[in-house]
C-alpha cells in the first residue's frame, strides 16, 4: 500500500527543541509521508526564523504573526514588518494569532487589539489566519463573527483554521458556520478525548486539518516525548478511523483541504529573508 501524502499544518520547527537534529526530523517526516509543514510564528523574531526555514527547506512554508502571549512585548512597528514579510511566497497565512486567557501573559485588551489588527492585515493581504484560542472561545468567536462576513470573496470560504481545536460542539459548529477549518492534534488519540473525537467525527471532511503542534501535544503512543511531524500519521489514522475511511483516503482529504486553505499548490520562490 502506498504511503499517505500528509500536510502538517502547524509545527514550530524553529523552536530550540529541534535545534540539534532538525535535518533528521525533516528526513523522518518525509519518510512518514509528510510532504509539507507549515511553521507558525509567535513573535517578530520567530517570523524571521520561520521565513528562513521556509527558504532553506523546500517542504516548509510559514505563517507570520504575533501570538497573544507575545502581544504585551510587541511594538506597533512590528505590524509593518509582518505586512512586508507576508508578501513573500513562503508566507501562506497570518498566524498564529488569537487570544489566550489561560496564561495571562498579556492584558486582555492588548491581546484583542493585536488580534483585530492582524485580522485586518490578513484581509488586506488575502491570507487565511491560524487561530490560537485558550479559554477565550466566546471572545474569539465573537471577533471572528464580526470579521469573516466582510472578507474578500476569495477568502470568505477559507478564512482560516481554529488550530488544535479543543472547544465544545457548539463552538465547533459556530466556527464551521463561519467557514473555518478545524485543526486536530495529538489529544485526538488520547483515551480520555471522547468529546473531541465526537466533534471530529461529526465535522465535515472538507473542513478537517491535521497538525502536530510540535514540539507539544505528542500523540499516543509517543505521549511524553517531543512531538515532531513524523508522528502525524497517528493523528491521520485516528481521524480515518472516526470517519470510517482508509488512512490513505483521509490523508488525501486533509491534504486537499490544506492545499485549498493555504494555496499550497502555488509555486514558491525561495527569496532571501531581509
Amino acid at each position: 500500500m502506498p504511503s499517505p501524502s500528509l500536510v502538517d499544518t502547524h509545527c514550530h520547527l524553529n523552536f530550540r527543541a529541534y535545534a540539534d537534529d532538525l535535518d533528521a526530523v525533516i528526513k523522518r517526516a518525509a519518510e512518514a509521508g509528510v510532504r509539507q509543514v507549515i511553521v507558525p510564528a509567535i513573535d517578530l523574531d520567530s517570523c524571521g526564523e520561520a521565513l528562513a526555514l521556509s527558504r532553506a527547506y523546500s517542504g516548509l512554508c510559514c505563517a507570520l504573526g504575533i501570538h497573544p502571549n507575545s502581544s504585551k512585548e510587541a511594538d506597533p512597528a512590528h505590524i509593518e514588518r509582518i505586512r512586508d514579510w507576508s508578501q513573500r511566497d513562503e508566507a501562506v497565512a497570518i498566524g498564529e494569532i488569537g487570544l489566550d486567557y489561560y496564561w495571562d501573559k498579556s492584558p486582555k485588551h492588548v491581546q484583542i487589539e493585536w488580534f483585530e489588527m492582524q485580522l485586518e492585515l490578513a484581509a488586506e493581504r488575502g491570507l487565511p489566519v491560524i487561530i490560537h484560542n485558550r479559554e477565550a472561545s466566546n471572545d474569539v468567536l465573537d471577533i471572528l463573527a464580526s470579521w469573516a462576513p466582510n472578507l474578500p470573496l476569495g477568502l470568505r470560504n477559507r478564512p482560516g483554521v481554529l488550530h488544535s481545536f479543543s472547544g465544545d460542539r457548539a463552538q465547533a459548529e459556530r466556527a464551521l458556520a463561519l467557514g473555518f477549518y478545524l485543526g486536530f492534534t495529538g489529544p485526538l488519540t488520547f483515551k480520555n478525548a471522547g468529546e473531541l473525537r465526537d466533534i471530529a467525527k461529526s465535522a465535515p471532511r472538507d473542513r478537517l486539518l491535521i497538525e502536530t503542534d510540535g514540539p507539544f501535544l505528542t500523540p499516543h503512543p509517543y505521549r511524553g516525548k517531543r512531538n515532531e511531524p513524523g508522528y502525524l500519521p497517528h493523528i491521520n489514522d485516528k481521524l480515518a478511523e472516526l470517519h470510517d475511511v482508509s488512512p490513505i483516503e483521509m490523508a488525501r482529504q486533509t491534504s486537499a483541504n490544506a492545499d485549498v486553505l493555504f494555496s499550497l499548490s502555488s509555486p514558491r520562490d525561495k527569496t532571501a529573508v531581509n
